[in-house]
């Protein structure tokens, strides 16, 4: 079962940046988009959606009194060009804030936040996520791929890429690994080396100033060597 989405935003530019982020990921659904606030508000009291991207300055009525407007909420996202209405909004209780323009890894993060509350709230089955924590990846101009976080074995620098070895595979994708890394749960995932982020549980051995993973040895950076020896040591407990 996708993930029904409303986008609602009187800048067709924006419109279609959403659109094409949606477009790209297979559990989540246009249902339709509006440029103003009121067809949005029509149409959600007859259609069951699970979360509306919204913009807050629009005619007639705007963002923060369309929230106020709605009974039963689905999830909300605000995309606005300016941050000044965080905090109104945030004590509306909407899930998250993009600020304009919005960058696909900020995006990524906002979706994996919607597929999370959703699952927790039983709005979509188990069987949609597995169970199992994930991430949504670019690895072409055109597509987006799930990767689910226990497959990830090692994150590599390549400059302004990354490759991300995973058990069924490996993905060149563009990202720093400082920006990627900032995605992932630290609980599960660190650093060791200014070119590699690996996952904690699928470290096999240390060895002095080296971690083995699936065989292959990976050089842990001097700067980084006593917070990889204490997280090992905190996982093993």
């Amino acid at each position: 079962m996708k993930i029904k989405c409303l986008i609602i935003d009187d800048e067709p530019l924006a419109v279609n940046v959403i659109k094409n982020y949606l477009e790209q990921i297979d559990d989540f659904e246009i249902i339709n988009t509006f440029n103003n606030a009121i067809d949005g508000l029509n149409f959600l009291k007859s259609n069951d959606i699970d979360v509306v991207f919204l913009d807050i300055n629009m005619p007639v009525l705007d963002g923060i009194n369309f929230i106020k407007s709605l009974e039963n909420p689905p999830l909300i996202i605000i995309t606005s060009a300016y941050d000044e209405y965080a905090l109104e909004t945030y004590e509306l209780d909407v899930l998250d804030y993009l600020v304009k323009p919005i960058e696909m890894p900020r995006f990524m993060k906002t979706l994996n936040k919607i597929s999370k509350r959703l699952e927790s709230t039983n709005k979509i089955p188990s069987s949609t996520t597995k169970d199992t924590p994930f991430i949504f990846i670019k690895i072409d101009k055109k597509k987006m791929k799930k990767i689910f976080l226990n497959e990830i074995l090692i994150i590599e620098s390549l400059k302004d890429y990354l490759k991300i070895k995973t058990f069924s595979g490996s993905y060149i994708v563009h990202y720093t690994l400082k920006d990627f890394t900032n995605l992932l749960p630290p609980a599960d995932f660190i650093r060791i080396h200014r070119s590699y982020t690996v996952a904690i549980d699928k470290i096999d051995a240390l060895e002095g100033n080296s971690v083995e993973i699936e065989g292959l040895r990976y050089v842990i950076g001097r700067s980084y060597l006593d917070e990889v020896k204490q997280k090992i040591l905190d996982a093993s407990v």
